[in-house]
């Protein structure tokens, strides 16, 4: 009877624990729910200033090409509604995301050992400014040079030749050959070039931000990135194409892009791996002649041994 009393109590304390953890994860859920509303909400008054500054790369696009005037339309009652609920909805989420991650910060980290905290917080603050950067690239290089492409293809004085007309517009008249061709640009088509650019690019500049992490967890090494150099250059080239619109200076931009950035992660994974073998070594974990990977890492483990100070003689 006693025992039975003991396993009880047992499963009762273990169990005290996993409602104050999914209390606590109820709690963070609903603050980071909270703060993306409030974002949205304040994304969806200035909504219509927000859909202004992303059109900047196609205004001024049509203007370079001859349209003095550009104007952009919607052809549905609720399109300009919901163009302005998508805007809020992204908008939201980067204004939120700050408060979203130190909720997310503050569930992790009771269960953080102090090295593990000091380790993981720099990342948490580099990945939305990242982002960020991505996004800038997207909006004020990449978006320009893409409308550019697509609406080049036509003759400005065709495509805007509606506007042709001093204080108003003029139609072609009937002895013009051929038909007029008019860009009639749509607002929720050509914001879904522009958001898909800024959110592609913004995720594709954490790169950097997801190696590192691995490889201070020890799922990827630097030795190891290198190998698979050539399978990562089909892979960027796959992801080019299949998040950036059809044209080749765009595809190319991205290429560069994350190829220059996964670069930049194998000697930022490098790094992290000789401060790891420098400190393993210290602590007498491993020998002078041993590495983190066994032979691969022979270069580290040089590049390591040409770090430390030599002994001064005696």
């Amino acid at each position: 009877m006693s025992e039975t009393t003991t396993d009880a109590d047992e499963v009762e304390a273990s169990s005290a624990p996993l409602i104050e953890h999914l209390a606590e994860l109820r709690t963070r859920l609903i603050r980071a729910a909270l703060a993306f509303i409030v974002g949205m909400v304040i994304c969806f008054t200035f909504g219509s200033a927000i859909l202004d500054f992303l059109l900047i790369p196609i205004e001024k696009t049509m203007v370079a090409l001859g349209n003095p005037n550009p104007v952009m339309q919607y052809t549905a009652p609720q399109e300009y509604f919901f163009t302005l609920v998508r805007i809020s909805m992204v908008g939201g989420l980067a204004i939120s995301f700050p408060v979203i991650a130190m909720q997310l910060w503050r569930f992790v980290a009771p269960g953080l050992y102090k090295n593990e905290k000091n380790a993981f917080l720099p990342f948490l603050i580099a990945s939305p400014v990242l982002f960020l950067l991505g996004a800038a690239f997207a909006h004020y290089v990449v978006t320009p040079l893409a409308m550019k492409f697509f609406l080049g293809f036509a003759d400005a004085a065709s495509i805007f030749s509606v506007f042709t007309g001093e204080g108003g517009t003029d139609v072609p008249s009937a002895d013009d050959p051929g038909i007029a061709i008019v860009f009639q640009g749509k607002v929720n088509e050509t914001l879904d070039i522009t958001l898909k650019l800024i959110v592609a690019f913004g995720l594709c500049f954490q790169l950097p931000v997801l190696l590192t992490l691995m490889g201070k967890a020890g799922l990827v090494s630097s030795v190891g990135l290198r190998k698979v150099r050539k399978y990562a250059i089909v892979g960027i080239l796959v992801l080019a194409a299949l998040v950036t619109p059809p044209d080749v200076i765009t595809q190319v931009i991205l290429f560069v892009v994350v190829f220059g950035l996964y670069e930049i992660s194998i000697h930022l994974v490098a790094y992290v791996e000789r401060k790891r073998l420098k400190q393993l070594r210290e602590d007498g974990v491993l020998g002078e002649d041993e590495g983190l990977w066994g032979d691969e890492d022979d270069d580290l483990a040089d590049e390591v041994a040409d770090d430390e100070p030599e002994p001064e003689d005696k």
